[in-house]
């Protein structure tokens, strides 16, 4: 011992170094292995709540997601229902105006890629809740459309659903519903229907099963004009005619020839008005071309309306 003694007495500076410096190393990596081992087995109360609260998300994520899943398994549901309503009330396909909006729904989709987790997390839930409401919006919707078609019944013939001229190309129709040009003041005016540019001594068409309910040759405005009374709040009236077909009283079926197309009254060149109303309110007729028109050609009759300006009366 005391040998020992005297030889670490012995060592010189350099060699002391040496020593501490090696027995310094070994602390450090011991310590370095100690913290390695602790960090694998064990978790710091900072990550112990990170994994506690991501364990908690996913599992929101999870209730979420089966909740999404169940409330569009409804919607698709009731959105099946309401369509097959529409068939048996119109006799034809609803309209799809979303194909317009495929461009947003992709550029929608690559922004939500972008995403982090929470934020989809959080987005989500609140178009969950929007989904509720829309759910339940409609199934009120369809109740109150299966109750209309039970009150209806053998009355569908009685609902406007065709256009009063034949123009399967979509190109006669030159002013729609709203506010045009007048072209005898030069002055915007309320246009309460539709005017087709029909040339003179063309056959215009019933638009529903109905009464003939007047007939007037005397109004120097809208020259000859025949009203049909079509029962459930329903009337269509039909203008500038040349001739009139029908007698008042009369009993006619939709697609029944009633007139001539003619020049008659205050009119720019021939041509058909054509209106629709519904419990003495004019409403727009293109919503009552359904039972000819394709979805496609629905969405180009809109747009061919909305760009006329000029009225020919």
């Amino acid at each position: 011992m005391e040998q020992k003694q005297q030889n670490i007495k012995r060592r010189t500076p350099k060699q002391r170094a040496i020593s501490f410096l090696f027995t310094s190393l070994a602390w450090i990596g011991a310590a370095l292995l100690y913290y390695v081992c602790f960090a694998l087995l064990f978790d710091t109360p900072e990550e112990h709540r990170m994994r506690e609260q991501t364990k908690r998300l996913n599992e929101e994520y999870e209730m979420l997601s089966n909740r999404y899943d169940s409330l569009e398994m409804i919607l698709d549901n009731i959105t099946q229902r309401d369509q097959s309503v529409f068939r048996i009330l119109f006799e034809t396909d609803p309209y799809d105006l979303d194909i317009e909006r495929q461009e947003e729904r992709l550029a929608i989709h690559e922004k939500n890629i972008s995403k982090t987790q929470k934020q989809l997390n959080s987005e989500l839930s609140v178009r969950i809740d929007e989904l509720g409401k829309q759910a339940d919006k409609l199934e009120a919707s369809w109740h109150k459309i299966n109750d209309l078609g039970e009150k209806i019944g053998e009355n569908i013939n009685s609902i406007p659903s065709i256009q009063p001229v034949l123009n399967k190309q979509l190109t006669l129709l030159t002013a729609g519903y709203g506010t045009i040009l007048n072209p005898f003041y030069r002055t915007l005016k309320s246009h309460q229907g539709v005017d087709y540019t029909v040339g003179e001594g063309s056959s215009i068409f019933a638009t529903a099963d109905g009464v003939v309910k007047e007939i007037s040759d005397k109004n120097s405005t809208l020259g000859k004009t025949i009203v049909i009374d079509h029962g459930n709040g329903y009337q269509t009236s039909y203008s500038h005619l040349l001739s009139v077909g029908v007698r008042r009283g009369q009993r006619v079926q939709r697609g029944d020839i009633i007139a001539l197309s003619g020049n008659s009254g205050l009119s720019l060149a021939p041509h058909l008005h054509y209106e629709v109303r519904y419990n003495d309110l004019r409403i727009d007729p293109i919503h009552y071309f359904f039972m000819e028109l394709s979805p496609d050609e629905y969405q180009r009759i809109i747009r061919i309306a909305q760009s006329g300006m000029q009225s020919f009366d």
